[in-house]
């Protein structure tokens, strides 16, 4: 994937679907945090572009972290932006949870699909079967489409709940 904003497309459309029980941005957080290590092998040279961070375990222990610090970062998004009004605004533990585990394994399958140094089960096994599996330009497409269409079935939600 192109870095971590079309992986935001399948989380938006996550968000319009589940509502309150998704945090778009845990999820976006644990995208984020994914891509630090590719970010660190690009800028320095070093490394394996796609190592264990691409992993379902790494992807795991990615999760239970930005899972632990996006919830405080969200909330305090959230007073920061003025959509709550205090920082001390709870979100549900077992959204954070849920919404980072959605948001790392979802990042790990869409890369598998398109960079064949992933290796989504290491250390059980080296191969990447979900390599090919679609075009990269309908992973792109499908990215995009779900971000357009999760973005207009949220509006379109808050727009009928407002005129009820």
């Amino acid at each position: 994937m192109p870095f971590t904003p079309i992986h935001m497309g399948p989380g938006i459309f996550i968000k319009a679907l589940m509502g309150g029980s998704f945090s778009l941005m845990v999820f976006g957080w644990a995208q984020i945090v994914m891509d630090i290590q590719p970010l660190f092998v690009l800028i320095t040279g070093e490394g394996h572009l796609h190592g264990f961070s691409h992993t379902y375990i790494g992807a795991t222990l990615i999760a239970i972290f930005s899972a632990v610090t996006g919830r405080y970062l969200s909330q305090l998004g959230l007073w920061m932006l003025h959509i709550t009004p205090s920082v001390r605004v709870s979100i549900a533990w077992w959204v954070v949870f849920l919404s980072a585990f959605i948001g790392s394994f979802s990042h790990v399958l869409l890369d598998s699909i398109m960079h064949s140094d992933v290796r989504p089960f290491y250390p059980a096994t080296e191969a990447n079967m979900f390599l090919g599996v679609i075009s990269v330009g309908l992973l792109h497409k499908l990215c995009l489409y779900s971000g357009l269409s999760g973005a207009a079935i949220y509006y379109y939600l808050q727009w009928r709940s407002k005129n009820s």
